[in-house]
């Protein structure tokens, strides 16, 4: 089980990395291990760098990564961490995937980082497990794999299946392992070393808080998005919202106006929308279903809010990796 001591020293990391993987989250997974080393002054752990065909893998960044060769090339002891990114459908790989449930059967310790755990899902691998995903990417995955108990933790760890959420919270993972492994202490003095302090749960949520986020505490108005958000797919009219915040629905009006310079109506539109473009992105619903989701009763009408909003239709969207998208600004 992950984080269980290895049998055997130094304990083999093999990370498997897909094209436009985001950088961080591998620096995050492997920077503990080596610190560990260090401050240690032990051999606990090893890493290696692995594609599908051996080939140098580019990330999210440009930055071309060499490897240390294919999935041939990983023993059978090692730890496995699936390293995605950007686009993760688009990389999906069926030798990757047969490769996965393969090991998996030989009870294999397999975790991931930002989005890989949307390829562990696609094989099949996360069923009955929990895990997490980053939160620009949970709408999508919780569409697409409706069964799976993905949490929106920093990260997971359930029996030999690990996720985390991307950015720096494969770094709290690791140390996690590092104090179930080795010790609190070792994991402590990692984590100075890299200015982290203190390890975070697995249960904290991802994003700043909702104030730091609209950059006001108002508790009103902060009680009127979270009823927002948790109301997308059937949103609720502005006088149900006043009414539940104990305002009438000019006082909601001058609310929004005051600290948000919108109405509560353009806000809870542009909410919708957001999550409709994630979802457009990141899985293969159709566009009167992501429509639907979001609570729109028309195709038409939610094209026309899209393409007012971003400057292009929902189709168009479709079709724009990503990384192009930010280019375009």
């Amino acid at each position: 089980m992950f984080g269980d001591k290895p049998k055997q020293l130094p304990q083999h990391f093999a990370l498997i990395l897909v094209p436009e993987f985001t950088m961080m989250p591998v620096t995050s997974a492997i920077e503990p291990l080596r610190l560990a080393n260090r401050v240690s002054e032990k051999p606990y752990y090893k890493w290696t760098m692995h594609s599908v065909d051996g080939k140098p893998v580019a990330a999210s960044n440009g930055i071309l990564t060499m490897v240390d060769g294919d999935l041939s090339a990983i023993p059978d002891h090692a730890t496995i961490i699936i390293c995605a990114g950007l686009n993760v459908q688009r990389h999906e790989d069926k030798r990757l995937t047969a490769w996965l449930r393969k090991i998996a059967r030989k009870g294999t310790d397999i975790g991931a980082v930002c989005t890989g755990a949307h390829l562990l899902a696609e094989a099949g691998l996360l069923d009955g497990y929990r895990c997490t995903i980053h939160w620009e990417n949970l709408p999508g995955f919780s569409e697409a794999f409706p069964e799976i108990d993905a949490t929106g933790g920093l990260f997971e760890i359930d029996r030999d299946r690990f996720t985390s959420a991307g950015g720096t919270t494969a770094l709290d993972m690791m140390l996690t392992m590092i104090a179930s492994q080795h010790g609190s202490d070792l994991a402590s003095a990692v984590a100075e070393s890299v200015l982290h302090s203190p390890i975070r749960h697995h249960s904290e949520h991802q994003r700043m808080s909702l104030p730091a986020r609209i950059g006001a505490r108002h508790p009103k108005l902060v009680g009127i998005i979270e009823e927002m958000e948790d109301n997308l797919e059937e949103p609720l009219s502005p006088s149900l919202l006043a009414k539940q915040a104990g305002l009438s629905t000019r006082q909601l009006e001058r609310l929004f106006r005051r600290y948000l310079d919108r109405s509560p109506k353009r806000y809870y539109l542009e909410l919708r929308l957001k999550k409709a473009r994630s979802l457009l992105l990141q899985t293969e619903m159709s566009v009167i279903n992501v429509a639907l989701a979001c609570g729109f009763s028309s195709p038409s009408h939610f094209s026309k809010c899209y393409r007012a909003f971003y400057g292009r239709t929902p189709y168009r969207e479709r079709g724009i990796p990503v990384i192009q998208q930010a280019a375009a600004g």
